[in-house]
């Protein structure tokens, strides 16, 4: 991670939207619920799968949270209307954890009765540490009430995350594995690139040797070539495991993996909120930020390639 980084990180507010869209927009399907589900066709003639976010975190007012709870109603109706390979990606901050547990509960249980109703799947994503407990805390009372179609995420970068695959054996949980994207404390985290990969290792087995099933989130080279090698050597059948990328994200790579015949998902992120979580994201990763800097200076006046 370079100096430059950094600074551009800290300094996105002051960079004119139309650059920051520019760098993001390969990473978004668009605006609507019809991009998303324009997006979702053409990853499925490409051989792959989807699970769509409707872009909203973080929320602090009530009223807010139900509108983003009625956009995820919205997203699976659309999922089961169009028959898209597809299911939902839902922020629990969306729907109002920030704001009250017991109103993010009542906004959770109404989008997993509507799936259920629907035969859909949802995913909680995990966001950063103040959410991480009442995240893992709701997916299980959420199973404990019966709803078998909820999946969550764990990641590699937190030192606690093996006790929570321990805690979640008993519900041969779904498990999203990714290695972690926030800005954590390191008395909580590990940092080192090398460390959060061999933890990544040691995370994907025991998720395995506990008989549930994964789902290997990651880009990097190192760990899909690992993840490879442990799915030849298990002989795992494709219902304990897939790959999982972001949209717009090493596609090369996406498609040589769906060639060998591994199941592979896209994570679909769409929404009015896109400028919010651009920023949000590129702050926690300054190399991504990087490329912001490098599209400005790339422009003339006219907002073309030099």
């Amino acid at each position: 991670m370079s100096l430059l980084d950094t600074l551009v990180a800290r300094s996105l507010p002051l960079i004119p939207k139309p650059i920051v869209r520019r760098v993001a927009w390969r990473y978004i399907a668009g605006t609507t619920l019809d991009d998303a589900i324009a997006t979702v066709r053409r990853l499925a003639a490409r051989g792959a799968t989807a699970t769509i976010d409707a872009l909203g975190e973080f929320v602090t007012a009530a009223d807010q949270a139900e509108r983003e709870t009625e956009q995820a109603l919205r997203t699976l109706e659309a999922i089961a209307t169009h028959q898209l390979p597809a299911y939902l990606s839902l922020k629990l901050t969306s729907v109002g954890l920030a704001i009250d547990r017991t109103l993010a509960e009542t906004n959770l249980r109404r989008v997993l009765i509507r799936a259920q109703q629907l035969g859909l799947f949802v995913r909680l994503d995990m966001e950063n540490s103040p959410y991480t407990t009442a995240t893992l805390e709701l997916y299980r009372s959420m199973r404990d009430a019966g709803f078998d179609n909820l999946g969550v995420v764990i990641q590699a970068y937190l030192y606690r995350s093996a006790d929570d695959i321990r805690d979640l054996a008993p519900y041969r949980a779904d498990i999203r594995l990714c290695k972690g994207i926030y800005n954590e404390d390191p008395s909580i985290a590990i940092k080192d690139r090398e460390g959060i990969r061999a933890n990544y290792r040691l995370l994907l087995r025991l998720i395995l040797d506990l008989g549930m099933t994964v789902r290997i989130a990651t880009h990097d080279d190192v760990l899909i070539d690992d993840a490879e090698r442990l799915i030849a050597e298990r002989q795992l059948s494709s219902d304990r495991y897939e790959f999982q990328m972001l949209l717009g994200v090493r596609e090369a790579k996406r498609d040589a993996l769906i060639a060998r015949g591994y199941p592979m998902r896209i994570y679909v992120p769409y929404g009015e909120d896109w400028y919010g979580y651009s920023l949000r994201r590129l702050k926690e990763n300054p190399q991504v930020a990087g490329h912001v800097f490098r599209a400005l200076v790339s422009l003339d006046g006219w907002g073309r390639r030099t």
